[in-house]
């Protein structure tokens, strides 16, 4: 799934650091809303303003930690 998160951004941030471990420090509020709404969409969970902390955006494992959960509390519902 990460392999899949990082084309996936690549290709709607295409300057962003999908490797670097400070990846919130680099992004703008837009750059924030792209990641959310590309990741909403393909994996069709909800993300929300909540959800943009720098916990969650600090890098590809944390935005794969974030859609994995994302997606187990809603298979749980």
């Amino acid at each position: 799934m990460k392999e899949e998160i990082r084309a996936l951004l690549e290709e709607a941030l295409p300057l962003a650091d999908f490797d670097s471990d400070c990846l919130f420090a680099e992004l703008d509020s837009l750059g924030v809303t792209t990641i959310l709404m590309a990741l909403s969409e393909r994996y069709d969970i909800t993300l929300d303003r909540k959800d943009a902390t720098p916990r969650n955006l600090k890098n590809l494992d944390s935005l794969t930690a974030m859609v994995e959960r994302k997606l187990r509390e809603g298979a749980g519902s």
